[in-house]
């Protein structure tokens, strides 16, 4: 039986009058990673997910959700896929599990209290399941769209900037129950402009800018291959360097930049640097900030 990509976009195309949202997009997710959907504001990202979600219609190109086309096949990919959009909908005056059954009873599950009892668990929020909406917190509402996205156990959850406005403690429980997700066999496409929460969570980066794909690579290898490594040294004596990795030198004091692939015992023995010369080293490693900067730059968008 053959094996479906969990989304395949194929030359993509929505255009809002005389801008196009997205160009000739084209990517796939594979069944079972977190992949990572970056870029600046207007790179296409909402509309890409309002096609998937079929509150928009492609202009032209296809969309399939495990082999379903989304504009063709929607009552076969609409039950496939949650969503956690980026705006908290108010609920009313309604309590978490009525809102919770709702949702289930439009997928056609009726008795479905042993899957929302524990969704409630798992996102914290079973001790506050007799309150309305209107009494929760943001970061309470937050959780609940989670778990309204996955009441009815879809194969592609859509998280859309999912952390935006919570504390730190909130974002660490998501991020951990986005692994335990993961784990459990669910795929995750994750918009987010908080780039260390991709870089914590995604197995995959593609980049848009400006409707198109700028970059699609491995979150470790995006980062190795265009980010760098910042080394400084304090030195026993003052030495003069001449190198191309240098930054600056003050005194007994230098600082490189050097690509991420290049290793330290490298960069020492350019310089003729014995290890019982050094005071002081420090590294920081480049990250995902740094690498998306300069995929942005070099498709000629620039940061937004």
């Amino acid at each position: 039986m053959k094996q479906h990509k969990a989304l395949e976009v194929s030359k993509l195309t929505k255009e809002y009058g005389s801008v196009r949202a997205l160009n000739e997009l084209t990517l796939e997710i594979e069944a079972g990673e977190i992949f990572g959907l970056l870029g600046p504001n207007g790179a296409g990202k909402t509309s890409l997910i309002s096609i998937l979600t079929t509150l928009e219609e492609a202009t032209q190109g296809s969309a399939k959700i495990f082999g379903f086309d989304v504009e063709k096949e929607s009552k076969y990919t609409k039950p496939l896929l949650g969503v956690v959009s980026q705006e908290i909908v108010s609920h009313g005056f309604f309590d978490l599990q009525e809102i919770l059954r709702f949702q289930s009873g439009y997928y056609g599950l009726r008795n479905n209290t042993e899957h929302i009892q524990y969704l409630l668990h798992k996102l914290n929020l079973w001790e506050h399941r007799d309150k309305k909406v209107k009494q929760l917190s943001g970061g309470m509402k937050r959780r609940l769209m989670i778990a309204k996205a996955l009441v009815h156990n879809p194969k592609l959850l859509l998280l859309d900037e999912p952390t935006a406005g919570v504390d730190i403690q909130l974002r660490e429980l998501l991020w951990e129950f986005v692994r335990e997700l993961k784990s459990d066999g669910l795929t995750i496409m994750l918009t987010t402009h908080y780039l260390q929460e991709a870089e914590e969570l995604c197995d995959r980066i593609a980049v848009i800018n400006k409707g198109e794909l700028a970059c699609v690579k491995s979150t470790r290898d995006i980062i190795s291959e265009l980010s760098q490594r910042e080394v400084s040294m304090t030195l026993k004596t003052k030495r003069v360097f001449s190198h191309p990795y240098l930054v600056n030198q003050n005194q007994n004091q230098i600082r490189f930049l050097i690509p991420a692939p290049v290793p330290m015992g490298e960069l020492l023995r350019s310089l003729d640097i014995q290890t019982d010369e050094i005071i002081d080293l420090q590294i920081k490693e480049g990250g995902l900030e740094e690498a998306m900067k300069r995929v942005l730059n070099n498709s000629g968008g620039g940061v937004k």
